[in-house]
């Protein structure tokens, strides 16, 4: 399938390698290799080959100016990121998002023994030159120590109609190169005055929202051999794993069930006040300051006509009260996501 990328994988100085009997584990440097596999464990030193001596051992509007005016002016600003991450953790409780939690939390080491052996260098010259012999070594040891403590290793095995969709999924993900702007909607509020309708381009509601971005990376403490359509806001991340989708917030992770996970599709019409993604679709024209006609009130100075922009919109949901909103600059994109999503749920679930 199109979607599995490498049968090895590395974390710190162990590698993994997956064959048709399992997984082995190894560890070492170039020509000096110990390790474990479905055979039993072995030692591999240079060209002398292997011998093995033991048995064997988871719509729409853009930030516009804020209303001026007394208390009653103001916007009603809804949050709209859902439950916290924790509360999701606790209702779906898994080893993999243990496992992930609890290596995101590992500490670096490394880089306090390069300081360490750095000042010692400075305060003993010339003799702390000699530290560097066995600091060098030391300081690449505990850096690979923390990437191997800070790796939870996946191999992935997906077959039949499940690896089909996953494949179709990946295969969506083209957008990581072909769509040129995403958005969280962290926030949305009615306008439900003229005024505040008049001062903001004449939109009905006033969405705060911040730049996001997509690709094919994963949990940066996940070691596995596929790739993972993944989208990061501000504070929260989303990864969709060929079994679940996984939701970061920092540090803390949970997991939801394709079966659990609604995701839905709708066309936006953006008043766009920033950047104008060039693979968007224009589709009308307003005033920042617009009247009741939707003609500019000239009463204010700097009055810019601003674009109407066809977007999409991808809103993500769960039972247990995940909510997750991406606008995205081509809607055929989100659209095919949603698609793709709801199939994952009816073929896992």
């Amino acid at each position: 399938m199109g979607f599995y990328l490498r049968t090895d994988l590395k974390a710190g100085p162990f590698r993994f390698t997956l064959t048709g009997s399992g997984v082995g584990v190894s560890v070492g440097v170039p020509g000096f290799r110990i390790g474990t596999g479905p055979r039993g464990n072995y030692i591999r030193v240079g060209a002398l080959g292997t011998s093995y001596f033991n048995a064997p051992v988871s719509p729409v509007a853009v930030p516009a100016p804020v209303p001026v005016g007394g208390p009653h002016q103001a916007v009603d600003m809804r949050d709209m990121t859902g439950v916290a991450v924790q509360h999701l953790a606790a209702a779906h409780p898994s080893d993999l998002v243990t496992q992930i939690q609890a290596a995101a939390k590992q500490r670096s080491l490394w880089h306090w023994a390069a300081v360490a052996l750095l000042v010692l260098i400075a305060v003993l010259p010339p003799a702390g030159l000699l530290l560097l012999v066995p600091g060098v070594p030391g300081i690449w040891w505990l850096w690979q120590r923390d990437l191997a403590r800070r790796s939870v290793v996946v191999f992935y095995q997906v077959e039949d109609e499940a690896a089909a969709r996953y494949e179709h999924l990946t295969g969506n993900a083209g957008f990581v190169t072909a769509v040129q702007a995403v958005w969280e909607v962290e926030a949305q509020g009615s306008l439900t005055t003229p005024y505040q309708q008049k001062v903001n381009a004449g939109a009905s509601a006033l969405v705060g929202r911040h730049p996001a971005t997509i690709d094919l990376a994963g949990p940066p403490c996940l070691v596995t051999n596929i790739a993972v359509p993944s989208l990061h806001g501000r504070d929260r991340s989303i990864y969709f794993l060929p079994d679940r989708a996984l939701v970061r917030h920092g540090e803390q992770y949970a997991d939801i069930p394709y079966f659990q996970l609604g995701a839905y599709f709708e066309e936006q019409r953006f008043v766009e006040s920033g950047t104008v993604p060039g693979d968007a679709q224009t589709v009308g024209t307003t005033w920042q300051y617009a009247n009741k006609s939707g003609g500019p009130d000239r009463r204010y100075k700097d009055n810019r006509q601003l674009p109407i922009m066809r977007y999409g919109r991808l809103t993500l949901t769960s039972p247990g009260g995940l909510l997750m909103i991406w606008d995205f600059s081509r809607p055929d994109v989100p659209y095919a996501l949603a698609s793709v999503l709801s199939g994952m749920g009816r073929t896992v679930g």
